[in-house]
């Protein structure tokens, strides 16, 4: 592939994501959506439909070695973040047993109604070589999932991240991801453990050493070290270079154990020290280019994964079933978990949508059952549109149940997130 390929595919790219993003603004959706829908219009659907001979020149899959990448180092930044994220924020300590509530039945419910419609699927939809449960399982995970930074950037925007119900959807949006992550890890090493349970046993037991060496070796380690060379939270270009090279071995040691990068990328942010400032620092400097340069290629790739197949027949009615079921399972999972921890039917309902929203996370999440081989092209188109659509429903939503804006909660925490993700 040659240079000037790749920088043509890169402008594309870049170009159509911030049109996109622009356009999107205007109906109230956030950036992710509008870089989500612009995926869907480079792949074959809608760029290949229209200019199928510029579409199968320019995104030639003999081309797209360097964008995968690109793609891969940007989600390994953007879930290192992540993780230093989930360490950053004192909501669940605060709301432990409302976010508890809300947590544990937005997961369970789509989980649920996931491994329920997975043996109607399974059969026309499952790659030739999976077996059910893996099949299941992954489907039951991917329904689960909630986009932490969308919710977040919508409660922003509408003035609502003090407000009680957005302190517990914040809240419970970091308990949902533990659960749906672990999930994940599992059903990944499930499908990649060629030895079966004793492969699947063999990378549960390096997760495990790779965790004990993180939390009780790798993070005093780093502990030491910002507070011997970067006392003011501001790493040092020496610093930030150790940090980044802790990322990559620990992103290269979940790859070799089968399962993903994002995994040891996300693992290491967690286990580093919880700081504000380190935070805001480091977000500062590594957001910019994995968000506005490197993830916009990754939906891209996601677009040019899908498959008009999706969208016609038989599969046009599994793809709506898809979306009916997601949505239902998270929006009554939270609002019921909402209500059980004595909030209004109001807030409740509102909690449920937020937790609704999917955005990059659920991509992420297709992504590693793409490269696993869990999910096939049109599984993979049809969540990938259950993702935009749901995300996409988010912002409405709120303001049918809430309006605009909402009056802030006078003994609230504050738990804020600045993420344009």
């Amino acid at each position: 592939m040659s240079v000037i390929s790749l920088l043509l595919q890169l402008i594309v790219i870049l170009a159509t994501a911030r049109a996109c993003g622009w356009v999107l603004r205007y109906f109230g959706q956030p950036a992710v959506v509008g870089e989500m829908a612009a995926g869907l219009m480079l792949g074959p659907i809608v760029m290949g439909a229209l200019f199928p001979t510029l579409h199968a020149q320019l995104f030639s899959k003999a081309s797209l070695g360097g964008l995968t990448s690109l793609s891969t180092l940007g989600l390994v930044l953007f879930m290192f973040v992540v993780g230093l994220e989930l360490r950053a924020h004192d909501g669940v300590r605060a709301q432990l047993r409302s976010a508890g509530y809300v947590g544990v039945l937005s997961v369970i419910a789509p989980l649920v109604l996931g491994i329920a419609i997975s043996p109607a699927l399974y059969p026309t939809l499952a790659p030739a070589g999976v077996g059910f449960w893996p099949f299941a399982l992954f489907m039951a995970a991917a329904l689960s999932i909630t986009a932490f930074p969308v919710m977040a950037r919508i409660l922003k925007d509408r003035g609502m991240t003090r407000t009680s119900f957005g302190q517990l959807s914040l809240s419970s949006a970091a308990v949902v991801d533990v659960f749906a992550w672990i999930l994940l890890a599992f059903v990944v090493a499930l499908a990649g453990a060629g030895e079966g349970y004793t492969g699947l046993l063999k990378t549960a037991g390096g997760v495990v050493g790779l965790l004990v060496a993180l939390f009780f070796v790798v993070k005093p380690a780093y502990a030491w070290l910002l507070r011997k060379h970067a006392p003011d939270s501001e790493p040092s270009t020496t610093v930030l270079a150790s940090l980044m090279i802790g990322l990559l071995v620990c992103a290269l040691l979940t790859e070799w154990m089968q399962l993903h990068a994002v995994f040891g990328a996300f693992l290491f942010g967690a286990c580093l020290p919880r700081d504000d400032r380190l935070l805001s620092s480091l977000a500062g400097r590594i957001e910019p280019i994995s968000i506005v340069v490197l993830m916009p290629l990754f939906f891209a790739l996601a677009g040019l994964g899908t498959t008009p197949d999706a969208l016609s027949g038989a599969s046009l009615g599994a793809m709506v079933l898809i979306v009916v079921v997601a949505t239902v399972g998270k929006i009554a999972g939270g609002a019921v978990g909402a209500r059980m921890a004595g909030y209004s039917w109001r807030d409740s309902l509102a909690t449920g949508s937020l937790m609704n929203a999917r955005g990059l996370m659920e991509l992420i999440v297709m992504k590693i059952g793409l490269d696993a081989g869990l999910i096939g092209p049109e599984l993979f188109t049809m969540l990938l549109v259950m993702a935009l659509v749901t995300t996409a429903m988010t912002g409405p939503l709120m303001t049918l149940f809430v309006g605009r804006a909402a009056k802030p909660a006078a003994d609230s925490v504050v738990v804020d997130a600045t993420s344009p993700r």
